[in-house]
């Protein structure tokens, strides 16, 4: 027979936490320290509402310090607000364009409008040309609130009939008809914004050489033409410089008219503000007549987010639709 060693029996290191094996406890005291941190940990995964919040949003190599602790940068992010189900949806109402430029515009844009109000239900319909259309879109609402925001810079044909009509020969779906996004200061921010990208020096202001043409659509409705005016106005004031309204079709004066007046006034340092919320075949037009780089149309600029979001809240705030409410007011 062997003598019994006298050297202790090496003990196994304590298997690490959360590791399925039983990790020795000194005293209560340790053991009501583990409960409450288990517990700690396990209520910083369940949101307010009751609903447990997804594992993968926080990896914890990157989340905790050594310590255990949440690292500052790794704080749990606020969730986006859940949509209420009392929130009619926000119908964008398009015009439409063969240019493939013009539907990617305007998708980008309601990206811009989903990113400034998480959980509002933004959608997208068509006059023409593009689908989805204004009917299909309508359709799959039955039994809904919307509100239709035209995507449309001022009082015209489409503005006045054919989105009433649209709203109208869709019972089941209850709507209010927002004003159009013209005139209003956030327009003249995004006119702006575009002019200083094309080139405009804000040191022009009060040139005597220097002069803009704001190129729009054009229409056969005089409130139209009031308002692209009115717009043209605002946008003087802002540049300080005179700004005269142009237009692509069904009003005058045309795009090269405008400049070859501004010319004749001395006014050669002359740009094309583009009045037009995408990319199409007016605003081509208008470009090419332009002498030097004309603007981009208003696109996605963060200010025509902004402004969609202010026409819906407007409609909102009328009386309720019964059926179909009409705000045509371009206040």
């Amino acid at each position: 027979m062997t003598e019994p060693s006298t050297q202790q029996p090496r003990q196994s290191p304590p298997p690490p936490a959360g590791s399925g094996g039983t990790v020795p406890l000194d005293s209560t005291a340790q053991l009501l320290t583990r409960i409450t941190a288990q517990l700690g940990t396990q209520l910083s995964l369940v949101s307010r509402n009751g609903t447990r919040r997804p594992m993968h949003r926080t990896r914890p190599s990157e989340a905790l310090r050594p310590s255990g602790t949440l690292r500052p940068s790794a704080a749990p992010r606020p969730p986006a607000a859940p949509r209420s189900p009392d929130a009619p949806t926000l119908l964008v109402v398009a015009h439409g364009s063969r240019d493939p430029q013009a539907l990617r515009t305007v998708l980008a844009l309601l990206d811009r409008v989903r990113d400034l109000r998480p959980g509002l239900d933004v959608r997208l319909g068509h006059i023409e040309l593009n689908r989805p259309l204004l009917p299909d879109t309508l359709d799959g609402l039955r039994g809904a609130d919307a509100v239709l925001v035209p995507l449309l810079l001022g009082r015209g044909h489409h503005v006045k009939h054919d989105l009433p009509a649209a709203a109208a020969a869709a019972p089941a779906v209850r709507t209010r008809v927002a004003a159009p996004l013209g005139p209003h200061p956030l327009l003249v921010e995004a006119l702006y914004g575009r002019l200083v990208e094309a080139g405009w020096d804000p040191a022009d202001q009060g040139s005597r050489s220097a002069a803009v043409v704001l190129a729009a659509a054009g229409s056969r409705d005089p409130d139209s033409a009031q308002d692209t005016r009115r717009t043209a106005r605002m946008l003087a004031e802002r540049l300080g410089v005179p700004v005269v309204p142009a237009y692509a079709s069904a009003a005058t004066p045309t795009v090269p008219a405008a400049l070859r007046a501004l010319a004749a006034r001395g006014r050669h340092r002359t740009f094309v503000a583009s009045y037009f919320t995408a990319p199409g075949r007016f605003a081509s037009a208008a470009a090419g007549a332009a002498p030097r780089t004309a603007a981009v149309p208003l696109g996605a600029h963060p200010a025509m987010a902004r402004l969609l979001l202010h026409r819906y809240d407007q409609a909102l705030s009328a009386t309720a639709p019964s059926g179909m409410v009409s705000l045509l007011a371009s206040a």
